[in-house]
Order: C-alpha cells, then structure tokens, then sequence
C-alpha cells in the first residue's frame, strides 16, 4: 500500500500558520508569572486576547498594558508588535540569511504574497530594504522622544518608553504604557504636545503607506511620474483619507461646546492625530465616548479601509477602496474597465475588491451584531469595535476590558482575520487550484 506524501503547504497556508504560531507562543510567555505584575499569571483568555492583539498590531486590550504588566511582560508585548508589524515571513527570511542558509523558490512565493510584492524578483533585496528602514526610522522615533520621555520618566525609563512607543506607532499598533497615569488613558496627557503628536502621527504615517512605496520615494524621489501607479494611489488616497475627517473633526466634532476646554492648537492638533491614528493606530490623545455618533461612524467607515498593501496597517486597505471608486466611477461613464492615473484596472482587479469589501463588511456587520447582542449595549459601541478589531486599529470606547469571554473571543478572531487577511485564510481553506473547463449558460440577471 503506497502512503501518499503530504503535499506542500500553500503559500497563504504558511503565512496562516506562521501567524498562529507566533500568537500561541506568546500566549504561553504572557502566562507566565513573571509576565503579569503582581502575584500569580494572566489567564489563558486575557494572554490570547493580548498576544494575538500585540501579533496582529491591534492595541485592543483587556487590561491596561502599563500596570497589569510586568517589565518582562511588556518585553514580550513589545516584540510580538515588532514580529507582527514587520511580518512573520519577513523575520524568517531575515533568520534565513543571517544563518547562510539559500532562500529557495518556495520562499520567495511566500515573501512575495507576504509583502504584497507585484513580482518575484528582487524579494530578497526588498526584505534588506525594509529591515533597514524599520531600525532606521524606530530609531529616530525614539530619539525624538526622549525630550519628552526622560524629563518625565527618568533616563533609563524614558528610553525604555521612547523606544516602546517608536516601535508601538510605526508598527501601527497602538499599545502604550502611560497607564501609570492614568488606566486606559492612552495619550489623552498629551493633547496639546505638538511634538509627541507629530513624531507619532509621522511614524504611523511612514508605517502605514506600504513598504513598496518607500522604495519608490528612496529610487525616485519628488519624481511623482516615475512611481509605481500602487504608489500613486496610496500617497494620493492617504492624503484625501487624512484631511478630509481632520477638517471635518475640527470644525464638527473639536467645535462643540463639549470641547470649549480646549485650545485653538489643541483642536487642530486633536482633528489631525485622530483622523491619523483612525487608519489602524489605535492611539487616542481625547476621549473618543465624547465624540457624536456621527464621528464615531466617520470613524468606523477609517478603520474598515485601514492603510496601504504590504504596510504595518490592516483594513481593506486604501488601494481596494481607490479599485472599487474607479471601477463605479467606470460604471456611471459605461466604460468597460476602470481607469487610474493612465492605466487600466484589470476586471479581475476589481472583481477581487469586491470580494474583499463584502468579506469585510460582512464579518464586520456579524461580529458588531453579536457583540451588541450578547453585551446589550448600543449597536454604534459594538459596531465601533468590531471595525477597531477587523481594521487592526484598537482605538476603543472603552467597552472591550468589559466584555463577556464570547465577545472577547469574537475580537481575537476578527483581529487575526483582519491581520493575516480575509482572503489569505480563504485561500488557505481552500488551498487546491480547481480548473473549470466547462461554464454553466449564461443568462442576465437586473441590478441596482
């Protein structure tokens, strides 16, 4: 009898695994007594819930991340963010060439799929690329914080905090330790620090772009006809993303009389860090339950786009979101395919949009829907988190430490979804190529 060998694990099927790997490993770290302040370790649930919220650069969090938390325990968080941002497969490869060992065409595909590259060649030079970008730009992050950090913190524990919340911002993360001032306070003691505010909005910014597009701003330069058309439509879509709900924050939200409290500078600097940090970094420097419905929305609809392929971010990503734009705006002038800056969209393009907008939608509406359900709250609080944990943002209302087990459960599930990607678990599932030689017949259906 002849025993089948196991056939090769697809490339979306790696990226699944490696990512659950890295969650289950620091879920065993994070349980460990020495992690937890205090006498005794995490439970199972709130270490998952955190690991795969640090893995998946979420920020969402069960217990406040500065006091639960021991040092050894925020070591661990820090390092499951920088795993996580950088991507599984991007630290492999890294490991791979430090040991000499050759990267072969198996992991190239991986790589390939893992960065959003729209091509094989050159992976192994684009991975060098990125890590050296990653510890150039954390790097100066964290020595942009330490005006702040040391005054306040000390010398050793406000390098320590510099260099976490260098790392936390580029990776899009949103963790943050000045719980010792306040739980759960986030960055709200620095609404009116111009500095703090732009080195994190910068480092979210630069983070969230796409690895793609820095190596076409480092070839290029102020060159914007040379770019890839993917880097054109990210810089473009991310500046209209950004100032577009600043304006609107400002004179909207920051304009009400709940807000006379605050200063001129104060609300501009407020509009712009929450219309950035909404993209996937899950910082909040107001109270965001003061906000009206209306914002909070504006909100959810930022965190379900998220930032750009092959970035630090989550969400459908602004590219998906210029696809289906184009491709409606092709409809309404009854072209045949969309159009963006020259170049045609292929229909399949905009077929795989689609498909990844009612992916999202659909377990966006069905996690907020249950949560809602389950927690008897207002559906706009369910719905706001969900998007947070599908958008890997982990901006919050304050809800989630407050959750049933089930609920929680259904934040892990989106966040690592929202992470790995909808349709890299799809592929995942079902990782066997099926070829249809026939068709069934053809008949039209009306729509709209």
């Amino acid at each position: 009898m002849k025993i089948r060998k196991n056939k090769k694990l697809s490339s979306s099927q790696i990226i699944m695994l490696g990512f659950l790997g890295v969650i289950a490993v620091g879920t065993i770290f994070l349980m460990l007594p020495w992690s937890k302040a205090g006498a005794g370790g995490a439970p199972f649930l709130d270490a998952l819930f955190t690991a795969t919220s640090a893995v998946c650069v979420t920020g969402l969090v069960t217990n406040d991340t500065a006091t639960y938390w021991s040092a050894f325990g925020h070591a661990v968080i820090l390092c499951l963010i920088q795993i996580g941002g950088l991507g599984v497969i991007t630290i492999a490869v890294f490991i791979t060439r430090l040991s000499g060992r050759k990267i072969g065409l198996m992991q190239r595909s991986t790589m390939q799929e893992a960065i959003a590259m729209p091509q094989m060649g050159g992976i192994v030079r684009m991975t060098g690329f990125i890590l050296k970008m990653v510890a150039m730009i954390e790097l100066l992050g964290a020595i942009a914080f330490l005006p702040v950090m040391i005054p306040e913190f000390g010398v050793g524990k406000g390098i320590w905090y510099a260099v976490f919340h260098s790392i936390s911002s580029f990776c899009n993360a949103g963790f943050d330790l000045m719980g010792v001032k306040e739980q759960y306070s986030s960055l709200t003691s620095y609404t009116g620090n111009v500095l703090v505010n732009v080195v994190v909005m910068l480092l979210i910014v630069v983070g969230g772009i796409g690895f793609l597009t820095w190596d076409d701003i480092k070839r290029n330069g102020i060159h914007l006809r040379r770019y890839r058309m993917q880097s054109k439509v990210v810089l473009s879509v991310t500046c209209v993303l950004l100032l577009f709900p600043a304006v609107y924050f400002y004179f909207s939200e920051f304009g009400s009389p709940v807000w006379e409290g605050m200063s001129t500078g104060e609300k501009v600097l407020a509009a712009l860090f929450q219309s950035v940090t909404t993209r996937t970094a899950g910082y909040n420097t107001v109270d965001l339950t003061k906000l009206t419905e209306s914002g909070q929305m504006i909100m959810v609809i930022l965190m379900l786009i998220g930032g750009s392929p092959g970035s630090t971010a989550g969400g459908m990503k602004v590219t998906t979101f210029a696809v289906l734009y184009a491709t409606a705006i092709a409809v309404f002038k009854r072209r045949p395919n969309a159009h963006i800056f020259g170049r045609r969209i292929p229909n399949d393009t905009a077929h795989y949009a689609a498909t990844v907008l009612i992916l999202y939608l659909s377990l966006f509406l069905a996690g907020g829907i249950f949560i809602g359900s389950m927690e008897h709250i207002p559906i706009i609080q369910a719905l706001f988190e969900a998007a947070s944990a599908i958008g890997t943002v982990g901006i919050t209302l304050g809800i989630t430490p407050e959750l049933c087990a089930a609920s929680k459960v259904v934040l892990i599930i989106l966040m690592f979804l929202g992470r790995v990607g909808g349709m890299t678990i799809v592929y995942a599932a079902l990782a066997r190529k099926h070829s249809y030689v026939s068709e069934f017949p053809q008949e039209k259906i009306m729509v709209g």
